[in-house]
């Protein structure tokens, strides 16, 4: 985990945004390697920096996690990269793949079985966007850190 300066794209009120970045292999145990990374990353976040994490933001975290994680597995050959920040009261999930075809979500369907992960993770984050790469994409999902993220952030100091 580091803190680095953020710049004009993100600036947190304290000018610093906590970060790792982790590349997974693509075979089937990346799913559940990427969601031990973020519960650890969330846990360091408290230890090491004080930063509260209730157990909401850290359920869903790693449910965003996991969506996006076994989407790029399933749709895209190779290697998957992971990047989680924080900045200011988000949680920033950022998800690399190979494959160029931006995501869309279906229409809502009850019968449907399965193929809902796009829609589970646009319902339950703060902000989602998706960019095509000069190789591949790159999946944001923004997740609120704080479950009243105005008054928790009134406490918080930098690192």
């Amino acid at each position: 985990m580091e803190s680095v300066p953020v710049g004009e794209d993100g600036t947190a009120p304290d000018g610093w945004a906590i970060r790792t970045t982790v590349a997974l292999d693509g075979d089937g145990a990346c799913i559940a390697e990427a969601r031990h990374l973020a519960a650890n990353f969330l846990t360091r976040l408290q230890a090491d920096h004080g930063i509260p994490v209730p157990s909401r933001a850290m359920d869903l975290t790693q449910l965003v996690v996991s969506e996006l994680v076994t989407n790029a597995r399933k749709y895209a050959p190779g290697p998957v990269l992971l990047d989680l920040r924080v900045t200011g009261a988000v949680i920033e999930v950022v998800v690399w793949d190979s494959d160029p075809v931006l995501p869309v979500a279906r229409a809502a369907d009850p019968g449907r079985v399965g193929q809902h992960g796009l829609e589970i993770v646009m319902a339950v984050a703060q902000g989602f966007e998706a960019q095509r790469q000069p190789v591949g994409k790159r999946i944001t999902a923004r997740i609120a850190l704080l479950d009243d993220p105005v008054a928790g952030m009134a406490g918080r100091h930098g690192p």
